[in-house]
Parts: C-alpha cells; sequence; structure tokens
C-alpha cells in the first residue's frame, strides 16, 4: 500500500522581504496586503507544531522571509528550533531560511534541525527574468551547502511563471543532479498584485511535470506544495498516480489551503495510508 507523506509549514517571519522575486507575496517589491511581523512568539510556534503532528503531519518547515540566514535570524530559528523539539522530539524538523553557508547550515542541524528546503524555483536560463538581487548559482551552491553540512536536501521549483518547456526540462535536470531527498512541486496561481500574470497551468500538464520528476528522482519524495488545491481540486488520485507521494498539509507560507480533515479524510478514501516517518 502507498504511503503518503503530509508536512506542515509555519511563516515564522514573514514579509517585508528586500528581495525582488516577481512570483513571490512577501517581497517588499511587490504591494500586496499580507501579515508581517519580524519574529513570531516561539510557544505559538510550538503549539501550531503540537496541531500539525496532531493532524499526522510529520515534518514540520520553520519558514523565514528575507535573502537569507544573518546572525540574528539564525538565532531566532535555532531558539524555534530546540523548542520545536524538546516538545516533540520524533517531528522531523525542516530549515527553510534563503542562502545559507554550510557554518550556519550545521549550527541549524546542531539546533536539531534534520532537513533544509532551498528550491531552485525556476531553472537557471529563466531566473534572471524573474529575479535581479540575487542570482540562480547562489541557490545551487545554497543547496550543495545543505549536503556538505549533512542535512538532507529538499529542493524542488514553480511552475507556471511563464517559462517555456525547454525551461521546465532544464529545471528539472538540476534538480535532478542535485538528487535531494524530497522535492516540492509548487504551481504559480496569478495574483493582480504581483508582476508576473500567467494564466493557471492545466492539471495536465501538472500531471506530465510530476511524472518526468517521478522518472528522473524514483527515489526522492516528491510533495505538491503551492498551487495544489487550485490545480488538482479533490483530484488526489490523479495526483497520487502520477507519482506524488507528499503534500503540505494545512496553510501555506501567505495563503490558505484545504483543513487538514479534508485532507485526512480524502487519502482514507483512496485507501492509502500515511507515512509514521520521513525516511
Amino acid at each position: 500500500m502507498k504511503k503518503i507523506f503530509l508536512c506542515a509549514i509555519n511563516n515564522i517571519s514573514s514579509g517585508n522581504c528586500s528581495q525582488d522575486c516577481k512570483f513571490c507575496t512577501q517581497s517588499a517589491k511587490n504591494s500586496i496586503d499580507i501579515d508581517k511581523y519580524r519574529y513570531k512568539n516561539i510557544e505559538t510556534i510550538v503549539q501550531e507544531a503540537k496541531r500539525a503532528y496532531a493532524n499526522k503531519a510529520i515534518g514540520y518547515c520553520l519558514v523565514t522571509a528575507g535573502k537569507g540566514l544573518d546572525d540574528k535570524s539564525l538565532e531566532f530559528v535555532t531558539k524555534s528550533a530546540r523548542a520545536v523539539k524538546k516538545a516533540l522530539p520524533s517531528l522531523s524538523l525542516i530549515g527553510c531560511n534563503g542562502l545559507a553557508s554550510k557554518e550556519q547550515l550545521l549550527e541549524l542541524k546542531k539546533a536539531g534541525i534534520d532537513n533544509y528546503n532551498h528550491n531552485l524555483e525556476s531553472s537557471k536560463e529563466f531566473y534572471p527574468s524573474i529575479v535581479s538581487t540575487h542570482k540562480w548559482e547562489q541557490r545551487y551552491q545554497t543547496s550543495l551547502n545543505v549536503k556538505e553540512a549533512g542535512l538532507r536536501l529538499c529542493s524542488g521549483g514553480i511552475f507556471g511563471l511563464g517559462e517555456s518547456m525547454s525551461d521546465r526540462n532544464s529545471l528539472i535536470n538540476s534538480i535532478t543532479q542535485l538528487k535531494p531527498h524530497s522535492i516540492p512541486i509548487n504551481f504559480f496561481i496569478s495574483n493582480d498584485s504581483l508582476p508576473i500574470n500567467q494564466p493557471k497551468i492545466t492539471q495536465e500538464e501538472a500531471v506530465e511535470i510530476i511524472k518526468k520528476i517521478r522518472v528522473k528522482n524514483p527515489n526522492a519524495m516528491i510533495m505538491i506544495a503551492g498551487g495544489r488545491e487550485l490545480i488538482f481540486g479533490n483530484n488526489y488520485k490523479n495526483m497520487f498516480d502520477s507519482g506524488a507521494d507528499a503534500i503540505v498539509i494545512g496553510d501555506y507560507l501567505t495563503t490558505n489551503g484545504f483543513k487538514a480533515k479534508h485532507d485526512l479524510d480524502m487519502i482514507d478514501q483512496l485507501g492509502l495510508s500515511l507515512a509514521t516517518n520521513c525516511d
């Protein structure tokens, strides 16, 4: 019986990012009305982790807005990680904190972070058209740093930004070269306040993307994340049959997802079981 992995994400530092990523609602360059806060209360983070764990999440991602880690954000993430691990030792923790050096990643590992999520987002060729404040090569290097630090790498991207088929294949090839433990797949959903205005990709396109990634990465966990609800709706069978075996449960960084009970019920109706660890 196929097992489905559930992951939850927590936006522990939201908005006011200095980077100009055209797809991101948290960029200060994009005037979008979202909750903005420097650091979330750590006890709140722990309580939200407990709620995610009660909803069968086995992975929990601590996300901070910004280009990358500095001394203050590193201290905050490590404090948050230690607090969550103390309360829930078996929960697999994921850091998602932008560009990071091997030394910074080693500090996260000491604090209990098990995995680090750093998506390539798009192909090397297409990236300069959607981001100018840092380079794609920096993202790739951070992904290499993750592996050198002994953390499990989560690296994927966003599809539907206006990229060509060649760009999609290039991104998939770059992800494959990294040999990540898990691959988050996001589908871009337009927002009138974002510089990118693209029609959403079709479910058929999404299925083909998942199939290609699965063929090239037979042993990786493939997680369907942002845009899942609007692309697949309740068609979980189509999503899982195409090669996905993980989803983000609950809300995303600045948008709402399905209620946890809805996802759990849909998985149960398909006769699928839930994974109890990330191995």
